[in-house]
């Protein structure tokens, strides 16, 4: 057998080779094991088969038609110009397979005890926190998995993937060491805020103001707010979201050694944590004026009191820490265009999470799960967040009533899906939480 004939013998064997282990990826529902209540929700598991199943389908035109020009004109090509085209073949297998495994991380913990239905729980979490008014579910599903580490991060829906397709779903990846409690709801919040953001392009709104005023201000403190602002735009989703919640899942998150509170940063685009939780703190009082804010914010100084830094760095943190004011009062009374040039700081149900409001419906409430099921989750959220800052309930009974929350939720959403026709395409996907937010 010739250099050529053996090269080209090779190469075919390869691609038919790809096309056998294309074969044995199986979609999610043929080989993931989980009780009902763990699941994806019903859109999204639809959403993200699809993509997977798309991805392979192109992928075995491609092998099919590379084989049959092979067979062809392939027949008079060099070895090296058959290797090539070959070669890029291969790498769109790696861009599928790294598809799918990503996915897989997402998918396979729901098959974990207890973990499964939390996750499927606080699916319905994020997607209520995405929503903006009564029906408006947003133009993203999300879903949520679990990992190592003390930070939480978001792949939004409709980025790039590897191979450049645009993600189908948002993937939140929360820590661990975070379940279950209010503090959970904080990170959650945050990033479905990223996902918001995107939505309403404030991003790019914000840094332009942002980089406006800077120009103007010859004395300097605004110079930092555009470099942060999509995580200043996170935190702000988070605390209209979930309230007094958010800045207290931030702290603990941000409770570091004194040298990194105070670290600039760089060009990191994360708010130095010192001037972050103050942020925080600020954002809270503007859209729910109370003197807890103000309180937290005095705590947080008391742990970290700023003396002892160098003059320099001491000048700059006070100089930024002096015009957060603005920078809330620039963020509250921004107008978003997607939402028809309304203020930023309106576009949220800030009515409904007002301090005091919250405390009269966790004692309207009474502890009753079977009430607090009916609710939208991000509002239980809020008001156990808020009832456990004010010191009506402990840490253990916040943890073990969203214990229970979580699962009564990605039960009741199970059952709902069982009990609901099969929707007819995912442009108009089913509302997830629709079942706990007809009585209010």
């Amino acid at each position: 057998m010739g250099t050529k004939t053996f090269s080209t013998s090779l190469i075919e064997s390869e691609a038919t080779g790809l096309m056998s282990r294309l074969d044995q990826i199986k979609p999610f529902v043929m080989h993931e094991t989980m009780v009902l209540a763990a699941a994806l929700p019903r859109d999204a598991q639809l959403l993200i088969e699809r993509f997977l199943h798309t991805g392979r389908h192109e992928l075995r035109v491609q092998i099919a038609e590379f084989i049959d020009w092979l067979h062809a004109d392939g027949q008079t090509a060099t070895p090296a110009q058959q290797q090539h085209r070959f070669v890029l073949i291969r790498l769109q297998f790696n861009v599928v397979l790294s598809q799918f495994d990503m996915f897989t991380e997402v998918v396979t913990q729901r098959s974990e005890h207890s973990t499964g239905v939390w996750l499927s729980g606080l699916d319905i979490l994020a997607q209520d926190a995405l929503r903006l008014g009564a029906s408006d579910d947003g133009d993203a599903r999300l879903v949520v998995y679990l990992a190592r580490g003390a930070g939480a991060a978001i792949r939004r829906a409709k980025t790039r993937l590897p191979g450049g397709k645009p993600n189908p779903v948002g993937i939140i990846r929360l820590p661990r060491e975070r379940m279950v409690g209010s503090g959970i709801a904080s990170s959650l919040a945050h990033e479905v805020g990223h996902q918001g953001a995107a939505q309403l392009d404030l991003v790019t709104s914000l840094r332009a103001e942002l980089d406006r005023r800077a120009a103007q201000d010859p004395d300097g403190g605004w110079d930092v707010w555009s470099l942060w602002i999509s995580e200043i735009v996170a935190d702000m989703w988070s605390v209209a979201t979930v309230g007094i919640t958010s800045t207290v899942g931030l702290l603990a998150v941000v409770s570091l050694p004194r040298y990194f509170v105070f670290r600039p940063g760089g060009s990191d685009p994360h708010p130095m944590p010192y001037l972050r939780v103050l942020i925080s703190a600020a954002i809270g009082d503007a859209l729910y004026p109370h003197p807890q804010w103000r309180e937290l914010a005095d705590v947080w100084r008391a742990m970290y009191p700023s003396a002892g830094l160098a003059h320099d760095h001491l000048a700059w943190v006070r100089k930024r820490e002096a015009r957060i004011s603005d920078l809330v009062e620039v963020l509250i009374n921004h107008p978003v265009s997607p939402a028809g040039g309304r203020k930023l700081g309106t576009i949220w149900p800030v009515r409904n999470r007002q301090p005091d409001r919250l405390l009269r419906l966790h004692e309207m409430w009474d502890g009753d799960l079977g009430i607090m099921a009916r609710q939208r989750p991000a509002l239980v959220f809020a008001v156990l967040g808020q009832a456990k800052a004010a010191g009506r309930i402990t840490a253990e009974e916040e943890s073990g009533q969203l214990s229970s929350l979580l699962t009564a939720w990605a039960v009741r959403s199970s059952l709902d899906v069982m009990g609901s026709p099969a929707p007819r395409g995912i442009t108009s996907p089913q509302n997830p939480t629709a079942a706990l937010t007809t009585r209010r």
